[in-house]
C-alpha cells in the first residue's frame, strides 16, 4: 500500500474526531433536546417529547422572544454596515502612502485585541449617565445640552451599542481589506492613471472588484458575529433597558439560568438556521459576483 496516499488522512481524522466530538454531536444534540421538555426538575430523569411546543411558547409566549429574534437581525445589518464602510475607507486611505501609516494601523487595530469583558465594563463607566467620563467631559465644554442616558435611554441606548461595537471591530475589518489591497498590482492603477481615471473612479472600477474577497470573508465573519452576539450587549446593558436590547443569545442565557434547557436550546436552534442560512446565502451572492468578474 501507498503510504504517500494514506499519510494526509491521518491529517484529516484528528480534526474530523474533534469536530463531530465538540460541534456536530452537541448541535444535533441541542436540536434533539429542543423538542423536549428539558428541564432543572427533569435533571436525571425522564425527558418527555413536547414537539413544537418550545418553538410554538418562543412565538406566541407574553416574554416578547420574538423581538430578541429581530434585535438580532437588526444588530447585524447595522453594525456590519457601520463597520464594513469605514474600514474600507481607512485601508484604501492608509494605503494610500500617507505619512505614519504604520502607526496608524496599530492604533486603530488594538481595540479589536481587547476583550469583550473589558471593553464592556470600560464604556459602561464612560457611558454612566450621572457620573461618566463622556458626560463629565460634555459638561466641561459647555455642552451639556448634548448629554444623554446613553445606556438607559430607549432612544439613545442601540445607538450605544452600535458605538462601542463599531469602535472595537472597525480595526479588525480595516486589516483584512488591507490584506486584500496589497494583492492588487500597482500596474492597475498606473494604467487607470494615464487613462484619466480619478480616485473615486480607480475604487469603483479596480479596487472594490479586487476585493471581492476580503468583502466575502468579512461579510462571511461579521454576520456570524452579529447573529451570535452576546457579550457587548450583556455587559453593556444586560439586555435592558427592560427588555429593549435582548438579543436571541441574551435570551438563552437567561432561559438556561433558569433551568428551562429545552426552551433555551429551541432558540438556540433557531439561531443556527438563521446563521447556516445567512451564511449559505452570502456565499452563494459572493461567489457568483466573483465568476461573473
Amino acid at each position: 500500500m501507498n503510504k504517500k496516499k494514506i499519510y494526509p488522512w491521518w491529517f484529516l481524522v484528528i480534526p474530523l474526531v474533534l469536530y463531530v466530538c465538540f460541534f456536530l454531536f452537541p448541535s444535533l444534540l441541542g436540536v434533539f433536546y429542543s423538542f423536549t421538555d428539558w428541564n432543572s426538575r427533569t435533571m436525571g430523569g425522564k425527558v418527555s417529547f413536547v414537539g413544537l411546543k418550545n418553538y410554538i411558547e418562543i412565538f406566541t409566549s407574553n416574554t416578547d422572544y420574538a423581538s430578541g429574534i429581530f434585535n438580532t437581525l437588526k444588530f447585524t445589518v447595522i453594525s456590519n454596515i457601520l463597520k464594513l464602510i469605514p474600514a474600507l475607507l481607512l485601508a484604501i486611505m492608509l494605503q494610500e502612502g500617507i505619512r505614519g501609516k504604520n502607526i496608524y494601523r496599530t492604533i486603530l487595530y488594538l481595540p479589536s485585541i481587547l476583550p469583550f469583558m473589558i471593553i464592556g465594563l470600560t464604556f459602561r463607566s464612560i457611558l454612566n449617565y450621572n457620573n461618566g467620563m463622556l458626560n463629565a467631559v460634555l459638561d466641561a465644554l459647555h455642552l451639556g445640552f448634548l448629554k444623554q442616558k446613553w445606556l438607559s435611554d430607549l432612544n439613545v441606548v442601540w445607538k450605544s451599542i452600535y458605538g462601542v461595537d463599531a469602535w472595537r471591530g472597525i480595526g479588525y475589518v480595516m486589516t483584512i481589506f488591507l490584506a486584500g489591497l496589497n494583492t492588487i498590482p500597482q500596474t492597475y492603477y498606473e494604467a487607470a492613471k494615464i487613462d484619466g481615471a480619478g480616485f473615486w473612479q480607480r475604487v469603483r472600477h479596480i479596487t472594490l472588484p479586487m476585493l471581492s474577497g476580503s468583502i466575502m470573508i468579512n461579510l462571511v465573519f461579521g454576520l456570524t458575529y452579529g447573529l451570535k452576539v452576546f457579550d457587548i450587549v450583556y455587559v453593556l446593558t444586560n439586555g435592558g433597558p427592560g427588555h429593549a436590547t435582548e438579543v436571541i443569545t441574551t435570551y438563552s442565557y437567561q432561559l438556561y439560568s433558569s433551568g428551562q434547557y429545552g426552551l433555551s436550546t429551541a432558540l438556540n436552534t433557531i439561531l443556527l438556521i438563521i446563521t447556516a442560512i445567512v451564511g449559505v446565502l452570502v456565499v452563494k451572492v459572493m461567489s457568483r459576483q466573483e465568476v461573473q468578474q
